[in-house]
């Protein structure tokens, strides 16, 4: 059983996270994707990002919990949902942009290798990544989830693997340059 498979830690996680969203990001992101572009939301947790996706594209949220999709679908009864693991992402669809907002620090380094290599596969031509982490150098672990801080240097040798790193800045999520947001385009081969 996971973190978020117990309503109690659901709860807790959604009154921690009240009042912080990923708004920033998404401007960034409705800048290099047209409107109405299909974008696959890794890790929506209580769907705060999926309703401001939604407002620009064709949003479809994901999560490894099924209390988070429940939750959401009693609110949005037509809401596109898939219960996904963010490292496999199996689905036969594919999307104009893929995004998530502190989900991929719960990776390990190779799992986010893989859950990178299968984002290329499931992006249409020309479609983009959007994601962000927590910057530093800590690797610790709360509750059963990891959580894996980066620095610009590191973070880069994992996404240069698959990916082109189109931009990567710094924000304020809670302090001062605490965070990173990058954006990625496909590697051709």
């Amino acid at each position: 059983m996971g973190f978020f498979d117990n309503d109690k830690n659901i709860d807790d996680y959604v009154r921690m996270a009240d009042g912080y969203d990923g708004r920033s990001l998404i401007e960034r992101l409705r800048a290099v994707l047209p409107e109405k572009s299909s974008v696959l939301e890794l890790g929506m947790g209580p769907g705060v990002d999926l309703d401001m996706l939604s407002d620009t594209f064709t949003a479809t949220g994901s999560d490894l919990s099924s209390l988070f999709l429940d939750r959401y679908r009693e609110q949005h009864d037509n809401a596109d949902l898939l219960l996904l693991d963010a490292v496999t992402i199996h689905t036969d669809r594919r999307f104009d942009g893929i995004y998530s907002n502190k989900v991929l620090h719960h990776l390990t380094e190779d799992e986010l290798r893989a859950s990178l290599e299968r984002q290329a596969q499931v992006l249409n031509p020309g479609g983009c990544a959007m994601h962000s982490f927590w910057r530093g150098s800590e690797k610790s672990e709360m509750k059963g989830l990891l959580f894996n801080y980066y620095l610009e240097d590191e973070l880069r040798a994992i996404l240069e693997g698959v990916f082109d790193v189109r931009e990567m800045q710094r924000y304020r999520e809670f302090a001062d340059d605490d965070s990173i947001y990058v954006l990625l385009e496909p590697r051709q081969t």
